[in-house]
């Protein structure tokens, strides 16, 4: 049976993909489970229509991504730290601190960023911190870690 999948199926198809697959295994779990339907004219038209329209919101995500990463590139955030006599600081600057001070600065709303930091950043300095936005956009944000006067 001919069907277009509606849903990924890990090992079987992809969304969007029409794939011939045994009668029973469409009968008894896709189609029940609404993971595909039987490819029809009608189907494939809905389905073609659909395609485009999520490939058009996929390429203004793509556009919006791009320019979030050509603005965080261009930013410095700065992270005042206590220091004690010997000029060591006392707190860090870690993943959470960087997603508020990116929240705070309008870069980014509710979303969850992959903020790439092994450890938190426990000197002063320019640091490059690497962010995974989504879908394989990368920023490099800059981050400048200053003794609070």
């Amino acid at each position: 049976m001919k069907v277009i999948f509606l849903q990924d199926v890990r090992g079987v198809g992809r969304r969007h993909e029409t794939k011939d697959v045994s009668d029973g295994y469409a009968r008894n779990f896709l189609l029940p489970n609404r993971l595909a339907e039987p490819a029809t004219a009608a189907a494939l038209k809905k389905i073609e229509e659909m395609k485009a329209v999520h490939d058009a919101a996929d390429a203004a995500l793509m556009k919006e991504l791009e320019g979030a990463k050509r603005e965080m590139e261009s930013v410095i955030l700065e992270f005042p730290l206590k220091a004690d006599k010997s000029g060591a600081p006392f707190a860090s600057v870690n993943k959470d601190t960087i997603l508020k001070a990116l929240r705070d600065h309008k870069f980014v709303t509710t979303e969850r960023l992959s903020i790439e930091l092994k450890y938190p950043i426990k000197e002063f300095g320019d640091h490059l911190v690497p962010i995974d936005l989504k879908k394989g956009v990368k920023a490099n944000l800059k981050i400048r870690v200053v003794k609070e006067e």
